[in-house]
């Protein structure tokens, strides 16, 4: 269940989730638009998540995944989240990105992709779909999705695990629309603290996050392959 969570944690590290919440925050009125936003990515990341784990429970081959496949996908999982991790410490994304903007200073800007320039009309049906088409699955989702087929928990269950993911992936939505309801005086002046804390340390949660997925899921590949 941990690895599950701790998965749930590295996929709500998502760029574009990151870009939509903070665009939508400097909007007039942004609870409605976050709110759209929302449902929309609970419509798609939950349905889809469903269909995914009970087609891989269904299948004629689940026994096989679980005794030979299991342990190998766990260390395949884990090296790939240690290089994901030892790429972002070591600032060559960062060093990548700052000469792809060098290399750009002189054009003209670009136009903001079509989602921005949708969620700035400020319709929360806009908004819904935005949420919706933005929110299918990734890397780091479809990992945590195996991980609850793996479970091999019954069904309700297993339904509990998918959405549960859902609500910790998605909490980069929930915690503001939370505060908004509750304290709608404080959480502007709260967002705007949390945001500066996140464009700080945002590195080294991510980095600090996807060793420890990698150091559980290899520990947990390697006790797999043993006799």
């Amino acid at each position: 269940m941990g690895e599950v969570a701790l998965l749930a944690l590295s996929a709500s590290f998502n760029p574009t989730l990151l870009a939509a919440t903070t665009m939508m925050l400097l909007l007039d009125r942004p609870s409605r638009l976050m709110t759209g936003y929302l449902m929309g990515a609970y419509a798609m990341s939950i349905t889809v998540g469903l269909v995914i784990v009970f087609t891989l429970s269904g299948s004629g081959t689940t026994n096989t995944v679980k005794n030979t496949l299991s342990p190998v996908a766990d260390l395949v999982l884990g090296l790939l989240a240690l290089t994901i991790a030892l790429v972002i410490r070591s600032g060559w994304a960062e060093r990548r990105l700052a000469d792809r903007r060098a290399r750009h200073a002189g054009q003209a800007d670009k136009p903001p992709p079509r989602w921005q320039r949708a969620l700035s009309n400020g319709s929360p049906r806009i908004a819904f779909g935005v949420g919706a088409v933005l929110t299918l699955p990734g890397a780091s989702t479809l990992a945590g999705l195996y991980t609850i087929h793996r479970l091999q928990e019954p069904a309700a269950v297993t339904v509990l695990l998918v959405v549960g993911f859902n609500i910790i992936m998605l909490w980069l939505l929930e915690v503001p629309l939370i505060g908004y309801a509750v304290a709608p005086d404080s959480t502007p002046r709260a967002v705007a603290r949390a945001k500066l804390m996140v464009g700080r340390h945002a590195q080294t949660f991510a980095v600090h996050g996807l060793e420890l997925v990698a150091f559980l899921l290899v520990f947990k590949g390697v006790l797999g392959l043993l006799p």
